[in-house]
């Protein structure tokens, strides 16, 4: 009997006047019960429009309908069977714009919880099963993976699956990419990360760290030590910053580098001594997940005030709403339709606020979005300790510049075709690498893609 609840189940969470204060996630995960009985409301569309909305194509319907009656195990088969990082997807990937926005039951209520019941599902195997993943039979075919990012371990694992000895390159010391550098502690635990990782490697695939390809080796290198394809997953990690007076002072982070400190050097910990500045009052400058996280952090390593700048309004904010809430919950102060002009700073070079004016909404231009206009003459200062650059990042260029043939277009990113092959030869690049920065699920679809596309070209040599 279906549960035909116009609502779907609450996920239990931290308090937040509790949860600003640590590091520890936020969202506590449904009980076995819960998830049950949100699964029920699973009407089993015959054409299963959900599928549709999901980048790596997860047979949504189908998993539900196990965990309805208890089958998880049987559930986390049907999910891995096309993605292989359902823990972090269940975490991190915009639902709410992708397969639960495609959900019928939200036409005359709120979607299945899609991501949710993911996530119960992933976090019930690792917690129960301890048996290792079967190790395919090699095929006797060598691939390399550039960047141990969503889009690497995507692509890695879906060649493993086929039976290819692949080798992933990370230029960090530790595998994960922006799963672990950018996605605070609280959002998505390393822990989960990790064990998704170890999953890879326990069907074969290497992984080695602080290998700088463009630097250590050259893709042309790879080619010659016997990797018959390679794919380019190395995200989008050059901040951007917008080019005013005072971006040079101290206290003025990207939010890569913030981000990188707390997540991926734990300078939230008291037994790490990692170099960041303890500010009292801090400018996050930016509207996307990125912002979000950084403000976030900010708050929960001790500033009393975190203020959010955005230069349009809150409805034209591109973060995610679960993210905008839990912010504000947390004591995040929003500045909307405000731009940054100057940070100013003291004789000794530290920032001491940030000059900003106010906007508002142009008419809408050829995509329906409204450019934001400064009002003349209505600058004002907020006193601020810090500021931290969310405004996007694009590609590192360090690989085309080192590999001949890799055309990028202007804004760095690298070119593809459908299939996701660069245009050199046996190359085949996706995610931010291509896009510029997206998200986790769009990332580890183009992983997917390009996994099928180096089968087909090493198969038909």
């Amino acid at each position: 009997m279906p549960n035909m609840s116009l609502k779907k189940l609450e996920m239990p969470v931290q308090a937040p006047e509790i949860r600003n204060h640590n590091f520890e996630e936020v969202a506590l995960g449904y009980t076995a019960e819960m998830a049950m009985e949100e699964a029920q409301r699973c009407l089993n569309c015959k054409h299963k429009p959900c599928i549709s909305g999901c980048p790596v194509n997860v047979r949504i319907p189908e998993f539900i309908a196990h965990v309805a009656v208890g089958e998880f195990e049987e559930a986390y088969r049907v999910i891995t069977s096309t993605n292989a990082l359902p823990a972090v997807c269940g975490r991190v990937c915009p639902q709410e714009s992708q397969c639960e926005s495609k959900c019928v039951r939200g036409i005359k209520g709120e979607p299945v919880a899609i991501g949710r019941l993911e996530r119960f599902v992933a976090d019930w195997h690792m917690q129960h099963v301890k048996e290792q993943p079967v190790r395919p039979e090699p095929n006797g075919h060598k691939v390399a993976i550039v960047g141990a990012g969503p889009s690497g371990l995507s692509c890695a694992g879906d060649l493993a699956q086929k039976g290819y000895d692949v080798t992933i390159f990370e230029a960090f010391h530790t595998a994960g990419g922006v799963l672990v550098y950018g996605i605070p502690e609280f959002r998505l635990p390393k822990a989960i990360v990790k064990k998704e990782i170890e999953k890879l490697q326990q069907m074969g695939v290497t992984v080695m760290t602080d290998m700088v390809i463009g630097k250590v080796l050259s893709i042309d290198e790879l080619f010659e030590q016997g990797y018959e394809a390679v794919f380019i997953g190395s995200g989008a990690g050059l901040p951007r910053f917008m080019g005013i007076e005072g971006e040079g002072l101290v206290g003025v982070y990207s939010a890569n580098e913030f981000l990188t400190r707390i997540n991926l050097m734990k300078a939230y910990l008291e037994d790490y001594d990692t170099p960041i500045r303890r500010a009292k009052a801090v400018a996050v400058v930016g509207g996307g997940n990125v912002a979000m996280d950084a403000a976030r952090c900010a708050k929960r390593m001790g500033a009393e005030h975190v203020y959010v700048v955005y230069r349009r309004g809150e409805a034209e904010m591109p973060a995610r709403l679960e993210e905008i809430e839990h912010a504000k919950e947390e004591g995040i102060e929003f500045k909307f339709l405000t731009n940054p002009v100057r940070i100013l700073g003291d004789e000794n070079g530290n920032v001491t606020g940030i000059e900003c004016v106010r906007m508002e909404l142009g008419d809408p231009d050829e995509n329906g979005r409204r450019s934001p206009i400064a009002q003349e003459g209505s600058n004002f200062v907020i006193e601020v300790d810090s500021v931290i650059m969310a405004i996007g990042t694009s590609p590192n260029p360090l690989l085309r510049t080192t590999t001949a043939g890799l055309e990028a277009n202007r804004r760095g990113c690298l070119i593809v075709d459908e299939g996701m092959a660069t245009t050199k030869q046996g190359v085949y690049a996706g995610g931010d690498a291509v896009t510029g920065a997206a998200t986790v699920i769009l990332a580890m679809g183009a992983g997917k893609k390009a996994a099928q596309s180096i089968d087909d070209y090493i198969q038909s040599k």
